[in-house]
């Protein structure tokens, strides 16, 4: 009766753990992103899977996972397994965790490869603080406005991105940021082909005009940190700036106070000074 969330290679067949080969061997039901995938891995690792296999992926998980949790409640060990990685991180998985919660089912987690945190150690930049946000949003003014509201994060940030929409969007990125910002793309990690490019995020938008192949995460450093004791000129103008980038003049406003660090009342009697009225206007703080 335990949900196991099993990582698998993101690259290198031999950076599985033996634990991730006892648990497909010994599991009931083995639920994987790809069939195909799983019994190449399986191949791979010389093991044979004697339990039941179906196939949970992005489009029918939400059908899938009733049946997969009345076998937890039944008793049965339950592995999750996606193409590559850990479920649940982009790929599937977080539906079926918070039905196995609410059901009552034990979840637990054979730890393994990581994108995420690879790419992160590879880059160079900061790791003592950083957040993940996945893939960024395909349509130009969503992606805009994530970008904006990123602009004061002051953590190293990483992101999934396809190879055809890599270029696009590290020159979001370098519009949002700043050319110079620094940041890593990191392609194809621990295969045969690995590569990490680092540099501002101009010069790494050139080299990916070129033509990108292979699975990305990129990697961007945090915002520098900016005064907090600025007059209010300097913080109207550092709003004007969060609102050209398409957000709100409220939510300007805050992204301004994240990233300066004053107090709510003081950036927002500084950017009301000079914010139009309308529908735009700013909201006064509670």
């Amino acid at each position: 009766m335990t949900l196991v969330l099993a990582a698998t290679p993101i690259g290198r067949v031999d950076d599985a753990s033996p634990r991730l080969a006892a648990e497909l061997t010994g599991a009931d039901v083995v639920a994987a992103e790809d069939t195909r995938r799983l019994r190449r891995l399986a191949e791979d690792l010389g093991v044979e899977i004697s339990g039941r296999v179906v196939s949970y992926f992005e489009g029918n998980e939400q059908r899938r996972a009733p049946a997969l949790i009345a076998a937890l409640e039944a008793g049965q060990r339950v592995v999750l397994v996606t193409d590559a990685g850990m479920p649940s991180v982009s790929d599937p998985g977080y539906r079926l965790v918070t039905a196995a919660i609410a059901a009552g089912v034990g979840v637990t987690v054979v730890p393994g490869p990581s994108a995420v945190l690879s790419a992160l150690a590879v880059s160079g930049l900061p790791v003592d603080r950083f957040c993940f946000e996945g893939f960024l949003p395909r349509k130009a003014g969503e992606r805009s406005r994530r970008l904006a509201e990123l602009a004061a994060e002051s953590r190293t940030m990483v992101f999934f991105e396809s190879p055809h929409r890599t270029a696009e969007s590290l020159r979001a990125m370098a519009d949002a940021w700043g050319a110079d910002r620094p940041g890593a793309v990191c392609r194809e990690l621990t295969k045969t082909y690995e590569e990490v490019r680092r540099g501002g995020l101009a010069e790494l938008t050139l080299w990916a005009e070129a033509g990108v192949r292979g699975e990305i995460t990129l990697v961007v450093g945090g915002a520098a940190p900016v005064s907090n004791d600025l007059d209010a000129e300097a913080l109207r103008r550092l709003v004007d700036q969060a609102a050209s980038t398409g957000l709100s003049r409220k939510d300007a406003v805050a992204a301004v106070i994240r990233q300066t660090g004053m107090a709510r009342r003081t950036v927002y009697d500084a950017a009301h000074r000079g914010a139009e009225t309308g529908e735009d206007a700013v909201v006064p703080p509670p």
